[in-house]
């Protein structure tokens, strides 16, 4: 399964344009609110030229990109909670994504209304978080309903342990405040992964601007960085129209288009990127004249926890792996080279994976 974002905003913002370009879909894009009914999934190649180059030297039949998987809903508006408009009804769809995707309205247009009946980031940002967290604090209201009655008359450590932590997120949750911004131990995290919650997820800020303002950042941009920068949280700044273009060209025409542009990478590479940075993603390859593939995998994974993403009897059984930089065949040119110079490595079970390692993983069936 690879890496899965949710995509929430207000309606009229861009967000369906967006989700259009970036997974090349055709849903509808409309200037009036709740063209989305439906939740919209979208699977998106990431783009690695270090896989490009291992495949042409190992003459793959096949290369496998790592991919992200983008869940748009509808859009969001005050009182969503309480059954306001159509978004809370599919929240529930993005409740397993890894990470949350804000797009926020940072242009003007006399065309394009705006649910709120003005340009205001901020104000915007918040509406969308206070909807979040008021269906997060309905999820741990209900929790805590049948929990606590068990918790009353026990002393099972597992349920004063789960009553406890429901607390402690009840209480942050109260008082307007995400979730992410709590510290937690290993043995939370694990519980709080099981509840499935919105606001414990990582955000990404995406500044959706006009065509001319790529380059600039406006007004509205830079308060939207500020806000971030407050949170640690990354921001991309997009113009939806332009990744609406971008779609509809090849790779060779896209090119020319962010060059006479004067755009350095799309929004898309930039917005992958920003997914990757903010969940601590990093990719290993494994290579062969069948395929060339590409696997995502967390900061600070070992050898064995790596193996497993590819089949877990791998992780059960490993022994060892060979493990070289991918920079260095690209230097050398063929494994072989690789062994003659002694730049393949034996590796065992408390080898930390590197980005760009490739790996051949030795396990016992």
């Amino acid at each position: 399964m690879g890496l899965q974002v949710g995509i929430v905003g207000l309606p009229n913002v861009g967000k369906s344009t967006l989700f259009n370009a970036i997974t090349n879909s055709k849903v509808e894009a409309a200037n009036y609110p709740f063209a989305t009914i439906e939740p919209n999934v979208g699977v998106v190649e990431v783009p690695d030229q270090r896989l490009d180059n291992l495949a042409k030297i190992f003459n793959s039949k096949k290369t496998i990109y790592t991919t992200i998987e983008f869940v748009d809903i509808a859009g969001l508006i005050a009182g969503a909670s309480k059954g306001e408009g159509l978004g809370n009804a599919f929240l529930a769809n993005i409740r397993e994504t890894d990470a949350i995707c804000e797009v926020i309205r940072c242009f003007d247009s006399k065309e394009i209304t705006h649910v709120e009946g003005s340009v205001d980031p901020i104000r915007d940002i918040e509406i969308i978080e206070l909807e979040l967290i008021l269906s997060d604090e309905s999820s741990i209201k209900k929790r805590l309903a049948k929990v606590e009655p068990k918790f009353k008359s026990t002393k099972d450590k597992d349920i004063i342990f789960e009553y406890t932590l429901l607390k402690k997120l009840e209480t942050q949750l109260s008082e307007g405040k995400l979730l992410n911004k709590l510290e937690f131990n290993e043995e939370e995290k694990l519980a709080i992964k099981s509840f499935q919650l919105l606001t414990t997820k990582q955000f990404i800020y995406v500044a959706n601007v006009g065509e001319d303002e790529v380059r600039e950042d406006n007004k509205y941009v830079k308060l939207v960085k500020d806000y971030a920068a407050s949170c640690n949280s990354q921001v991309v700044k997009i113009s939806a129209k332009i990744e609406e273009e971008l779609s509809e060209l090849e790779k060779e025409e896209k090119d020319v288009f962010l060059q006479d542009a004067g755009i350095e990478t799309s929004g898309l590479e930039q917005l992958i990127k920003a997914a990757y940075s903010t969940l601590g993603l990093k990719t290993y390859f494994t290579c062969g004249p069948q395929e060339a593939r590409g696997w995502q995998f967390k900061e600070g994974s070992t050898a064995p926890q790596c193996a497993g993403i590819i089949h877990t009897d791998f992780e059960k059984g490993f022994i060892k792996a060979d493990v070289y930089k991918c920079e260095d065949i690209f230097e050398l040119g063929d494994e072989q080279s690789l062994k003659n110079s002694g730049k393949i490595k034996l590796e065992g079970k408390n080898y930390i994976v590197q980005d760009g390692d490739v790996c051949f993983f030795k396990f016992n069936k």
